[in-house]
């Protein structure tokens, strides 16, 4: 597990000294030296390992897993990073960061851990942001995964181009293997970088694709036959036995977080789901519609300032799809809950007659109990946008402890 270590208390007490002007003009230079710091403190660790490395909007937490479960099936030693957790060989534990993508000290940190506990592989996620301060240089990627490209984090890279050229950086460092989702719109942009090897996946098309293979997942939601074919097509690239990382793919009954199935004693079910694009929402919504009686949706949106504009799209995608709306608080950070719930709200067509019921509970437990008393047999309940997480970010900048799945279970008892 990742504690607090003298030198981050040191480097945010700083941080907190140099105002946030100048601090963002000398960014670049702060992030690389501070990245090459951790690397040579820990002996460039990346160096004896094989890092695969999946960016995209959607499905990389997946996708990561599905890596993970194939290596291991094939008898190799794995270690995981991503916003599922982090994992050397069988020891596990839950990533508290509120980073999907842990600092640059902690990643070398991680990195050296894994080489002296004797593993050959590390998958982990990239973010978009991890790759803007630059925490995976001092890292050597042998293989970039590319899923899917969505409108997402546009304040923080002040534009969806700088998006893009964020997560393009993976590639630009990736020689060796690089795999591509060949159906997403946006493979162009990823596609002209240079590697000796080049696997493209698709549904629709692509080297790996679902005609060639027996693939008949048990997890919920069909895009996650997409996150197999990328899975796939990394266990290709190192020649791995694909008959039998289809059938590795085809036992895995649920990941944390992600479509996660809680039945109802009273005959309903709970899905707990990480949704937190409009896209993933809705393709969330989509799945499981045809499944319910009703569809009870809980709901809220990060604060922080984060992609405010999702908020009245979150609202206006639950109303299309949910016959009860429970908007909530989810991570607020240092914004006022309620401000955030009203902004998914303005997306509530008022001008016309609901087909929906929809409630404003700030309190999330409140909000999930609401839902559980509400639903009957046959309905849904799904609850998106934390996942698997185990932490909310208040006020203050606290992390108060918190799980969607352990409120769940101590409610429908």
């Amino acid at each position: 597990m990742f504690k607090e270590t003298i030198l981050d208390k040191i480097l945010r007490n700083i941080k907190k000294l140099i105002p946030k002007s100048v601090f963002e003009f000398f960014a670049p230079i702060y992030h690389w030296k501070l990245a090459m710091l951790g690397a040579l403190f820990y002996g460039f660790p990346s160096g004896k390992l094989k890092i695969i490395g999946v960016t995209g909007t959607k499905g990389k937490s997946t996708t990561v897993y599905m890596i993970t479960k194939i290596f291991e099936n094939a008898g190799l030693s794995v270690a995981a990073i991503g916003s599922l957790g982090f994992k050397i060989k069988d020891k596990e534990w839950p990533n508290t960061l509120k980073m999907t993508m842990p600092g640059r000290f902690k990643i070398q940190k991680f990195l050296s851990q894994a080489k002296k506990a004797g593993c050959e592989y590390v998958v982990m996620e990239v973010t978009s942001e991890g790759l803007a301060q630059h925490r995976l240089d001092g890292v050597a990627i042998d293989c970039a995964v590319f899923t899917n490209l969505h409108k997402e984090h546009i304040e923080s890279h002040g534009s969806f181009e700088n998006y893009i050229k964020a997560k393009q950086k993976l590639f630009a460092k990736t020689k060796h293997i690089q795999v591509l989702n060949i159906d997403d719109p946006y493979f162009e942009k990823f596609a002209n970088f240079q590697a000796k090897i080049k696997v493209t996946y698709g549904v629709k098309n692509g080297l790996i694709n679902p005609q060639k293979y027996d693939l008949d997942l048990k997890l919920l939601g069909d895009f996650n036959e997409s996150n197999a074919l990328a899975a796939l097509a990394v266990a290709d690239a190192y020649r791995l036995d694909l008959n039998r990382a289809v059938e590795r793919l085809n036992s895995i009954e649920s990941i944390s977080g992600r479509m996660e199935v809680i039945d109802s004693p009273r005959g309903f079910k709970i899905i707990v789901d990480y949704a937190h694009t409009p896209d993933s929402l809705e393709k969330v919504y989509q799945n499981l519609k045809p499944q319910a009686k009703r569809l009870i949706c809980i709901l809220g949106a990060a604060g922080g300032g984060r992609d405010k504009w999702k908020r009245p799209e979150f609202g206006k995608i639950a109303s299309e799809y949910c016959d009860e709306i429970i908007l909530t608080n989810e991570d607020p950070y240092e914004e006022d809950p309620m401000k955030i719930i009203d902004q998914i709200e303005a997306g509530l067509p008022r001008d016309l007659i609901p087909k929906f019921r929809s409630l404003k509970i700030s309190d999330r437990e409140e909000a999930i109990k609401q839902a559980l008393t509400d639903a009957t047999s046959g309905d849904i309940v799904v609850i998106t946008g934390k996942g698997s997480e185990t932490s909310m970010a208040v006020r203050g900048g606290r992390k108060i402890p918190w799980s969607d799945k352990e409120v769940v279970l101590k409610n429908i008892k």
